[in-house]
């Protein structure tokens, strides 16, 4: 359970929802789930005012939406109050033990957060590749928007780390629609809370134009997430050409995180959890750095993409990118690029995951505050403070951290009031 410092408000000693939250309203005393599908009851209004007045006054108001995507949603063992299943309703006082979301203010003006890097799973999709969902937390349950609320996060756009990309096409095929429609089942439960990459089979690059495009207009998901490497495969590879021009024609994000560097697996063997320490942004510098020297990213300059972990280190050390090029020309020379090095960094998002003050100053600094998105990796437990940090990072304007903490993400993704 988390809880936001000094919120003088009474928690749930479950899952950090108010207790009693169906006694003494007017909601109907019937199962919140029937033949194995759930029936939507949505509690409506601006994020959070219409929410706690409901808490506070036992007042609902309740609608019924359509049942989503065929029962698509099973599985997503979920959500908030709206769907939240009846065992969890604890008992309690009702309003006195309502929680409060944490709004998060800048000079005055409440902004809406948006997190652009969380994940989740579902297990029938995963069960296809005889695979089970670990940690339990991937699958979505009501603490997640506990979490969210202490620590003051209004949407969550969500992810799936690729692991799919050794299956074959029908595998894959089968894989990757209910996966995608479940994410869209599960952001149609709560709008307000949930955006979601598509997730596609780039091992099958001209099935993957078809799932983004399915993903994307059909859907109704926002944006796409690929690992940053594909079985060996760099993303530069001119095998996936195809995708990343029908990705740059939808105009949509591109999230980028890495599945890890195999090849080193004997090298970052042993204590620290290198494979993860080093090598997760070790891809994410390799997938980035051939996505430049390639000359993928002028090939197709309309490519909006965002890398997790604030880049990897490849900002941290981006001038010699642009030194080996003075130094050593011909190593540059087989894909004449049309600018430094650097200058491409500058075009690309990332994410905030980079855990300091500092560290957060000099990415910004180096990429520019406004190409920073808020991150948390939930469910992994890196951080709990993602708002914090970036309001206690100095040098940057209130626009600057207005951007990071949701103003960008809101943008590049589409999400309206």
């Amino acid at each position: 359970m988390y809880a936001p410092a000094g919120a003088g408000h009474a928690w749930s000693s479950q899952v950090g929802f108010p207790r009693g939250f169906l006694r003494g309203s007017n909601a109907p005393r019937r199962p919140w789930f029937h033949d194995g599908r759930i029936k939507e009851h949505i509690v409506f209004g601006r994020a959070g005012k219409s929410v706690r007045r409901c808490w506070t006054t036992g007042r609902v108001t309740l609608t019924t939406r359509r049942e989503f995507l065929g029962g698509a949603m099973a599985g997503a063992v979920f959500v908030g109050c709206d769907l939240m299943p009846a065992h969890v309703h604890a008992q309690g006082n009702g309003a006195a033990d309502a929680p409060r979301r944490r709004e998060v203010v800048v000079n005055g003006r409440r902004v809406r957060t948006v997190d652009i890097h969380a994940h989740c799973a579902f297990p029938e999709a995963m069960a296809l590749l005889g695979l089970t969902v670990r940690p339990d937390k991937l699958i979505m349950a009501p603490e997640r928007l506990a979490a969210m609320d202490a620590q003051g996060i209004d949407i969550e756009a969500l992810s799936i780390n690729p692991y799919w990309y050794k299956a074959d096409r029908d595998v894959a095929a089968a894989l990757i629609k209910l996966q995608n429609e479940k994410l869209a089942a599960l952001v149609a439960a709560q709008p307000d809370r949930f955006v979601a990459f598509a997730t596609m089979a780039l091992q099958h690059p001209d099935l993957a134009v078809e799932q983004l495009e399915y993903g994307i207009k059909t859907l109704g998901l926002r944006s796409v997430s690929v690992g940053g490497s594909v079985e060996g495969l760099e993303l530069a590879n001119p095998k996936f050409h195809p995708v990343w021009a029908k990705a740059e024609e939808l105009g949509c994000l591109i999230f980028i995180h890495p599945v890890g560097t195999k090849e080193l697996a004997p090298r970052l063997h042993g204590n620290g959890g290198l494979e993860n320490t080093i090598g997760n942004p070790l891809e994410t510098t390799l997938a980035l750095s051939h996505l430049i020297y390639e000359g993928t990213l002028d090939r197709y300059p309309g490519l909006k993409i965002c890398a997790a972990h604030g880049g990897g280190y490849l900002p941290s050390y981006a001038d010699r990118s642009d030194a080996v090029c003075v130094t050593f020309p011909d190593r540059c020379a087989a894909v004449p690029l049309k600018k430094k090095p650097t200058e491409y960094l500058r075009e690309l998002y990332y994410d905030s995951i980079v855990f300091t003050p500092h560290a957060l100053r000099h990415l910004a600094d180096q990429v520019g505050a406004d190409r920073i998105m808020m991150g948390t990796d939930y469910p992994f437990p890196w951080t709990h403070t993602s708002v914090d940090h970036i309001l206690a990072t100095p040098g940057l304007t209130d626009a600057e951290r207005a951007g990071m903490l949701g103003d960008t993400a809101a943008r590049l993704l589409g999400i309206t009031a």
